[in-house]
């Protein structure tokens, strides 16, 4: 089946190519070190924050962004600290809530751990195994198909040959769980899928099959269909239907209308299927590494749905709203300052005040960058306060031609000083009411009531669990000068 791409073709493509250039090499995982109690500046629940994760999280809650432009809260240790300890908070609620039960929430992590799995386990099989390709090989790979060049000739080559151990290894773990597969069964999955496909029950326009149906439109009987078994597990009709959806519309099979179609996209399945089982007779699913994996996973996902959970009652806004939110806040919607720079980015504030120096005695602003800056060349450049954030404002205090600094700035993912040249101002502009406005308006004022929600809950949620602050380890930590 050429057109059938797959998620898990892409998947184990995917695995194969990572595979290919790890599994004749000896290096080890790093290990992760534990943290210091000094180095742990909150706790709640079995939830530890450190002062590297607080100073990670100051600069992103620093760095500008879309919102930038719009008024923000203080950014100082505490304020996020108390911000970082809610969302966990957040992911304790989640939990008792029992959203870990949610048929959606739980087939996502799942699938997470299957993959996981799969990867330790074909990662552990094939480590040690020298996978090489000859010289010979790669020239015969190119003679065959005339567009590789020579590297990508050999990175083929490889990718066959990890290719074909992983298949050998499956082919013997078919035969160690003794599979065997259901035929009788397959008209049953033709006839649920076309019944799914053609007769939905809430007629949607879209012909396709969706979660929500495997869920709520097949019976408890159909849903345990067996398609095939083998030692301790089986493969179900709704294991076979949750794949299948998994696929973005246009990528599923088109010949699930036939026996060999069903029986393809379940060879699909048991392949999935029996690595899992196989990683699991190893011990690999109790691995701290792994288990720590699927509790992040888990956190990402439980934060994501309770966040949307609260948020879902948000209300419409009408046209009067939001005219009368423009006229009162005319000067948040307008068409924003305006500067055209150079500037010289330095290593630290000792080598920058050296630039600032020279400049004053009256040397040339290239010549001083090439001299100081940490870029191969001076650039000059348009920028906003939604680009510079806090340090705007310095920055536009300057005069045309004045030269200004040392000044902090962000550059790339910190915070480095500066010496900055003003080429060109433009001011503020008020902007007329009109549609591309009201949209703005809309996400300003949609955003103000997510704000105050979220603020609301917070609130409630660090009133409900307990949690510690250590506030005498964050005390000296000073959001412009985390390196």
């Amino acid at each position: 089946m050429k057109s059938f791409c797959s998620k898990l073709a892409l998947f184990f493509m995917a695995l194969l190519i990572v595979l290919c250039h790890s599994c004749d090499t000896t290096k080890q995982p790093a290990v992760e070190v534990p943290a210091e109690p000094s180095d742990i500046v909150a706790k709640i629940g079995d939830y530890l924050i450190t002062r590297q994760m607080l100073e990670r999280r100051l600069m992103t809650e620093l760095s500008p962004d879309e919102e930038a432009i719009r008024q923000r809260g203080p950014v100082d240790a505490e304020t996020v600290l108390r911000k970082m300890i809610a969302e966990k908070a957040m992911i304790i609620d989640a939990r008792e809530k029992n959203y870990l039960q949610d048929d959606r929430l739980s087939a996502l992590i799942k699938q997470f751990k299957e993959e996981k799995l799969i990867n330790v386990l074909l990662g552990t099989h094939l480590r040690g195994k020298a996978v090489t390709v000859t010289k010979s090989e790669v020239e015969e790979k190119m003679k065959a198909d005339p567009r590789l060049n020579r590297k990508r000739a050999a990175a083929t080559l490889r990718r066959e040959k990890v290719n074909k151990l992983i298949d050998q290894l499956y082919s013997e773990l078919y035969k160690k769980f003794h599979v065997q597969k259901l035929r009788d069964n397959f008209p049953k999955a033709i006839s649920i899928h076309r019944r799914l496909l053609f007769n939905a029950k809430d007629h949607l326009i879209m012909k396709f099959i969706r979660f929500e149906q495997v869920r709520n439109e097949l019976t408890p009987q159909e849903k345990n269909i067996v398609l095939a078994k083998y030692d301790n597990g089986k493969v179900t009709l709704e294991n076979w239907f949750d794949v299948l959806v998994d696929f973005s519309p246009p990528s599923r099979p088109k010949d699930l209308n036939t026996v060999e179609g069903v029986e393809r996209l379940l060879d699909g399945v048991m392949r999935t299927s029996i690595f899992v089982s196989e990683a699991g007779a190893r011990g690999l699913d109790r691995d701290k590494d792994f288990l720590k994996q699927v509790r992040e996973r888990e956190d990402r996902l439980l934060f994501s749905r309770i966040r949307r959970e609260k948020l879902k009652d948000i209300k419409e806004l009408t046209a009067e709203q939001t005219l009368a939110y423009f006229n009162k806040n005319k000067e948040g919607f307008a068409i924003a300052e305006m500067l055209g720079i150079a500037q010289i980015w330095c290593q630290d504030l000792k080598t920058a005040r050296k630039a600032r120096a020279e400049l004053d005695g009256g040397a040339d602003f290239e010549s001083v960058g090439e001299k100081y800056s940490l870029e191969k060349k001076v650039r000059t450049i348009n920028t906003y306060p939604i680009h510079e954030g806090m340090f705007f404002e310095d920055l536009w205090k300057g005069e045309l031609n004045e030269v200004v600094g040392p000044v902090k700035g962000f550059y790339r993912p910190g915070i480095k000083w500066r010496v900055v040249k003003i080429l060109e101002k433009k001011p503020r502009r008020l902007r007329e009411y009109s549609s591309d406005v009201e949209d703005d308006v809309k996400i300003s004022m949609w955003q103000e009531q997510r704000d105050a929600i979220m603020a609301e809950y917070r609130k409630e949620l660090l009133e409900k669990y307990p949690h510690e602050i250590y506030a005498e380890r964050i005390t000296d930590i000073d959001p412009l000068d985390i390196p």
